[in-house]
């Protein structure tokens, strides 16, 4: 990897970044991942090293851009500077290097699974497929769930959006405008893999009803509302860190996966695991599902 600079098509300010591309004897296009930073951190943050670990392997392309760094200020957090921030770094790497335009992948967990679902709605055409994990995507309710539970991103949430939920009619705007969960209609007809463990919310961040939420706006908007799950499902599942008996039969074997599978379904193009794990990613098992994807 090296450090590249690039700057900003909407302010002109230069955000830094993170750039492989393999080398090709052949010189053939290949698939370039966008790994997105988690909400505290930035371009140089992990799990960067894994992310570049798996593009080498596999002989494809990576960048890892800044937008705008740690989620603590108005500027970033899927802001409109941030998102262009992401959408300049696939420009870059597009004009530095012979990239497969088909297969141009998301991948992000915590705050980077929230911008990569951020993103996934802002630009569906541009992504072959996006994979978020422990995502945060409804912003107002990742405030009131911080604060009962003595986190400080609720105070990083304010700073961001002007105040707590309910200060303002523009800081409830700024709260929607920033959470996934109002955009993701847009994302119809996209790959998106969305993965959570059955234990966040409780040994980490973000209770896995951000994922089982923004699963169920995809199943809508893909025409499967039939595969949403309903109020009281969603509840069990997140506030006793179990699987409701009629859903506990439905269990599917990926013996490769690093993480037993308690729970997954699918919506068109649209899917959502729940393992039995934490606030974590398993950076293999997000490539090996991209691998499988190519934009039509």
């Amino acid at each position: 990897m090296k450090k590249i600079k690039i700057n900003s098509t909407r302010d002109g300010q230069v955000q830094p970044a993170l750039f492989y591309v393999p080398a090709s004897s052949a010189g053939a296009p290949v698939p370039l991942v966008v790994a997105l930073h988690y909400w505290s951190g930035n371009y140089k943050s992990p799990p960067v090293r894994q992310y570049y670990a798996q593009c080498r392997r596999r002989r494809w392309a990576l960048i890892h851009p800044h937008f705008r760094g740690q989620n603590i200020r108005p500027e970033a957090c899927a802001s409109d500077l941030a998102v262009q921030d992401v959408l300049d770094a696939v420009a870059c790497a597009c004009q530095n290097a012979r990239i497969d335009r088909k297969r141009i992948y998301l991948v992000g967990a915590s705050g980077g699974g929230h911008m990569t679902l951020m993103m996934a709605a802002k630009a569906p055409k541009l992504w072959a497929a996006a994979s978020a994990w422990v995502p945060i995507s409804d912003l107002a309710a990742w405030h009131a769930e911080t604060k009962s539970a003595g986190r400080d991103y609720f105070i990083k949430l304010e700073n961001i959006c002007g105040g707590p939920p309910g200060a303002s009619t523009q800081v409830d705007k700024q709260y929607r405008k920033r959470s996934p969960l109002f955009h993701l209609h847009k994302a119809r007809g996209l790959a998106i893999d969305i993965n959570a463990g059955i234990h966040d919310g409780h040994t980490g961040s973000v209770p896995i009803s951000h994922s089982l939420l923004a699963f169920n706006i995809l199943a809508k908007a893909n025409g499967k509302a039939e595969k949403m799950l309903t109020g009281e499902q969603i509840a069990f599942m997140t506030t006793k860190r179990a699987m409701p008996p009629r859903l506990a039969k439905r269990k599917q074997d990926e013996p490769d996966r690093k993480h037993k599978i308690l729970f997954r379904r699918k919506a068109g193009p649209a899917r959502v695991t729940i393992f039995k794990g934490g606030h974590v990613i398993a950076v293999k098992d997000a490539f090996d599902w991209l691998a499988t994807k190519s934009r039509r």
